[in-house]
């Protein structure tokens, strides 16, 4: 079953859908800077646009671009920043 997701007034929108590899999201946000907490370990890959980001522990922002993947723990915070619109898939394990 699919499930929609919107977080910051509808600023970032996903579909997740669960299967046998576990949980997946696909989604966009439009420019902005945003922090989101993890509950599980997240793997996300930029799939479109140019995404700055701030992972546990750094303090220097990195920038990730189509096709990047970056994986951050669970259990943190990490913050995002986009000057254009981004999409991206999670993989949450």
């Amino acid at each position: 079953m699919l499930r929609v997701n919107e977080y910051f007034g509808g600023s970032v929108k996903s579909i997740a859908v669960e299967n046998e590899e576990g949980t997946a999201t696909v989604g966009v946000m439009e420019a902005g800077e945003y922090e989101f907490g993890t509950s599980t370990i997240e793997i996300m890959t930029i799939t479109g646009g140019i995404l700055e980001v701030i992972l546990p522990g750094q303090t220097q922002w990195k920038t990730y671009q189509k096709g990047d993947i970056f994986e951050v723990e669970k259990d943190t915070k990490f913050k995002v920043k986009a000057n254009k619109p981004v999409a991206y898939h999670c993989l949450y394990k």
